[in-house]
């Protein structure tokens, strides 16, 4: 009996627990959802942003604008600098107070003057009109000044793009020259054979000497800024040795460090005829251009190139051969960079070559892929901007009488400020690119949403 009038009680159900408050966990949820939504963009009680707004905001604050703008404040110091060093702004100033429009008219004059000039001799040389030939020789002096410009920078920018500092230009430069030079200009062979045994030669000195690098980093670990900078001495020393020695890169019969004239049949062929500088080696640089952008963005090996520049240590926990990657990338690097070598050895300085024929492009190639955003295309137009001022830069001083130098002081402006973006984006006012900072429509005050009353 015990038993049996026990037993209903113990299939009584339990009491409920009272209900936990739902007003602070719909409170909660609720916060939490304007919260995300408010830093995805994407509140509904919000109007979305227009269409034009976002479309501004991404090329405003793309690094393609951080280019742009950096290249035209360094155009604003420059103009500066040509104002305070110009004689007439300097004869104007001196009555100033009693005649100030003369000196802002001197100062306009001299800008003026100075970037006309500038774009006479870079782009299109509109006071040659009547003869068309040579108003439009300043753009083909551009993109020839521009060549191993851009064919330099897409190794150093090849190289960034793996998070390696390619400062070894000068040296692969020298190697490429010395092996293609050797070959243009001692052993003759057929027009079209002889071309292109010179350009391979070429390629493979420059491929190796900026192996080394990536071998040297992937066994010893050796830092690659330090051993870029050594084999550039090594090169130089190497080259100026071989120039110097009869049977070597001498030419026969001469005391001076240069070598023999380069064969007809080994020189690049002109794009344009004899009274342009334009030749076969900027159609390199474009096929070049179009080899490393597909490298980057559409084949296998490209996407282990930008995995271990991101993050060499989750690359290598992934499964990529981390140090086979570096020797890669210098193997690719160096023949690009030793292009723009073989470049000035059967382009530029086809009667005999000597050990300054890199002319500073090894480190200029830095800026451009720098200024380029260590992109294919941005190093292309980057490399083409520079050429344009080196080619500007001596009809500024024939016709205006500014020294070269002030065209140095702008690329070194334009390095400035490419190395600071926040400064730029200061200001211009531009946009940050984080999309944490993007448009917020004006928010209405939110409300609570009211708890639910349970019974």
């Amino acid at each position: 009996m015990t038993d049996e009038t026990q037993k209903p009680a113990a299939k009584k159900p339990a009491a409920k627990k009272p209900a936990a408050p739902t007003t602070d966990v719909a409170t909660a949820e609720a916060v939490h959802e304007q919260v995300v939504a408010h830093e995805t963009g994407k509140d509904s009680a919000a109007p979305e942003a227009p269409r034009s707004n976002q479309i501004l905001r991404e090329i405003f604050g793309g690094s393609a604008a951080i280019s742009v703008f950096a290249v035209l404040l360094a155009l604003v110091f420059g103009g500066i600098l040509i104002v305070f060093t110009d004689e007439a702004v300097a004869q104007a100033s001196a009555y100033f107070f009693s005649r100030p429009l003369d000196t802002l008219q001197a100062a306009w004059d001299a800008v003026a003057g100075a970037y006309s000039a500038l774009f006479r001799g870079s782009v299109f040389n509109y006071l040659r009109v009547d003869d068309l030939a040579v108003a439009f020789r300043p753009i083909t002096e551009t993109l020839a000044n521009a060549t191993p410009l851009i064919a330099a920078g897409l190794g150093v920018a090849l190289a960034f793009r793996v998070g390696l500092f390619n400062i070894g230009g000068r040296g692969q430069m020298l190697i490429a020259a010395a092996a293609a030079g050797y070959v243009g200009a001692y052993i003759p062979m057929p027009p079209v054979v002889h071309l292109l045994v010179a350009l391979i030669v070429g390629l493979i000195g420059g491929a190796l000497w900026g192996g080394l690098v990536g071998l040297l980093k992937a066994r010893t670990g050796a830092h690659e800024v330090i051993v870029t900078i050594m084999l550039n001495y090594i090169a130089f020393y190497l080259v100026s040795y071989l120039l110097r020695t009869p049977g070597a890169l001498q030419a026969p019969g001469q005391n001076n460090p240069k070598s023999g004239p380069i064969l007809e049949s080994a020189q690049f062929p002109a794009l344009l005829g004899d009274q342009y500088n334009l030749n076969l080696g900027f159609i390199l640089v474009i096929v070049a251009t179009i080899y490393v952008w597909y490298l980057l963005n559409r084949s296998a090996m490209g996407f282990r190139f930008r995995a271990v520049g991101e993050n060499p240590h989750a690359a290598r926990v992934a499964g990529i051969k981390v140090e086979r990657v570096y020797v890669q990338v210098m193997l690719i690097a160096g023949a690009l960079v030793g292009l723009a070598g073989v470049y000035q050895v059967l382009g530029n300085f086809t009667g005999g070559f000597a050990a300054g024929l890199d002319a500073g492009i090894g480190f200029d190639a830095i800026t451009v892929a720098l200024l380029g955003r260590s992109k294919p295309w941005g190093v292309f137009f980057a490399g083409i901007l520079y050429g344009a001022l080196k080619a500007g830069s001596y009809t500024m001083q024939a016709s205006e009488g500014i020294p070269v130098d002030i065209v140095l002081v702008v690329q070194s402006f334009i390095v400035l400020f490419i190395a600071a973006p926040p400064l730029v984006r200061a200001i211009f006012r531009l946009p940050t690119p984080d999309p944490l900072f993007q448009w917020r429509a004006p928010k209405t005050p939110a409300t609570a949403p009211k708890a639910e009353v349970t019974q």
